[in-house]
């Protein structure tokens, strides 16, 4: 039988971190078309997309760390 009372779930900084491989993707795809490397969309060749996609990795980088300090703070042991 499990004692949920202390046992606490460790499920902190999944959404930060799931957010910030979405945003890294994402801002990939983006810099790629601003790049004209991904042709054949209406953002390739236009220098814009690639600067906020880079942007956009920047931020899910920054969603990352974010994620796992909280991750690693929510495993240390409560007294």
């Amino acid at each position: 039988m499990v004692n949920n009372e202390t046992e606490r779930p460790r499920l902190k900084g999944w959404l930060a971190m799931s957010l910030g491989l979405v945003a890294i993707v994402l801002g990939g795809v983006w810099t790629l078309q601003g790049l004209d490397v991904l042709p054949y969309s209406a953002m390739s060749g236009q220098t814009v997309w690639a600067v906020v996609g880079g942007g956009l990795i920047m931020a899910g980088l920054l969603l990352i760390a974010v994620g796992m300090r909280r991750r690693s703070s929510a495993q240390k042991p409560v007294p």
